[in-house]
């Protein structure tokens, strides 16, 4: 198992249009070949931290979910929202020992 956390740290009047642009890359990835879950979440003391929480199968699956048209797409989008001292989203990847 594999799990990603990506954390963007989004400006705050482009909330919306952040989420708004996220919809279709969450559709898109729920239904790929190794995707356990993969959810959005928004920090409830900071509400401009938005971040993906997401497991995969194996390091392939998540391999080939970022070489995918949605991603590839979107995620660029997405890191044109972020705050001016983020250059790109925090991105945490982690394998299960126990």
């Amino acid at each position: 198992m594999i799990k990603v956390v990506a954390k963007f740290v989004v400006q705050e009047d482009r909330i919306a249009e952040f989420k708004d642009l996220t919809d279709q890359l969450i559709e898109k990835t729920r239904q790929e070949v190794g995707n356990v879950f993969y959810q959005l979440y928004q920090d409830v003391d900071n509400p401009q931290a938005l971040t993906f929480i997401e497991e995969w199968d194996s390091q392939d699956a998540l391999g080939a979910h970022m070489e995918t048209e949605h991603f590839k797409k979107t995620v660029p989008e997405l890191g044109k929202l972020l705050i001016a001292e983020m250059e790109e989203p925090e991105i945490n990847i982690y394998k299960l020992v126990k």
